[in-house]
């Protein structure tokens, strides 16, 4: 049997998050229907997080385990001819027999994107927040690192029943930084891991800070206050995931 690591880019748009859901098309579902196809018998791919729909990926990184000898670039090949144009398999390499992208991942980084200008152009407007309202930009930058450290942040994660037992969910986020560009903004977030809707969550709360709904406290009291919760969460298809980073073991 071979442990085969493939790195998947998708457009998240006609799919329902990454995770089967009977009756719904997902990019897990697709994929493993592919893989299956050319295995001639079912395969499992896991990934190294659950996307959820709309949600957009440059680099997901998944791996399935399959006994067919087909060489590596023959295997992308064949997967990129069978799956929609809307994924694709950038690269595909052998990996350890106990291999798994979720728990071996050391970092991941994604991306939110908001479009600033008046008129949002059609062919974007499945990739960006568009938000022309007035934002203080400055204050949104200057408090964006706040984020940054190791700590629990429930406050931050949807509802969900793996939460349910009240456990600290600490995560460690890297690097937070917000970048000013003309007619858009962009969210950069480096973390060991990441909560669900963690990340639109909280650009939510940027845009709140940008809004001036939220000031440095508010925030502050967000990230420390066991009964506070975040505001509005950020539309799914302003999100990428943009790598996800391993160890040189993996």
């Amino acid at each position: 049997m071979r442990r085969i690591r493939f790195t998947l880019s998708y457009d998240g748009t006609d799919f329902y998050g990454w995770q089967v859901q009977p009756g719904l098309p997902t990019i897990q579902g697709t994929v493993e229907a592919v893989l299956s196809e050319i295995e001639g018998a079912p395969v499992h791919v896991t990934a190294s997080g659950r996307t959820d729909a709309g949600v957009h990926a440059l680099a997901q990184v998944a791996a399935a385990t399959i006994s067919n000898p087909i060489p590596l670039p023959n295997l992308r090949k064949a997967m990129n001819r069978l799956l929609p144009a809307s994924i694709r398999v950038l690269d595909a390499m052998e990996a350890p027999p106990d291999f798994h992208p979720r728990r071996h991942a050391l970092a991941k980084t994604y991306e939110y994107r908001i479009y600033r200008a008046e008129v949002c152009p059609p062919f974007e407007r499945h990739y960006v927040h568009h938000h022309p309202y007035p934002l203080d930009v400055e204050r949104m930058i200057a408090l964006a690192p706040l984020l940054e450290g190791t700590r629990d942040y429930r406050n931050f994660a949807a509802s969900d029943e793996k939460y349910a037992s009240g456990d600290p969910l600490v995560r460690t986020i890297f690097s937070s930084r917000l970048i000013a560009e003309p007619d858009r903004l962009r969210y950069q977030v480096r973390g060991s891991g990441f909560l669900k809707h963690m990340v639109r969550n909280i650009v939510g709360v940027l845009i709140e800070v940008g809004k001036g709904n939220l000031d440095e406290a508010g925030l502050r009291a967000l990230l420390d206050d066991k009964d506070a919760k975040a505001g509005p969460t950020a539309p799914a298809r302003g999100l990428f995931l943009i790598s996800v980073e391993y160890g040189n073991g993996c």
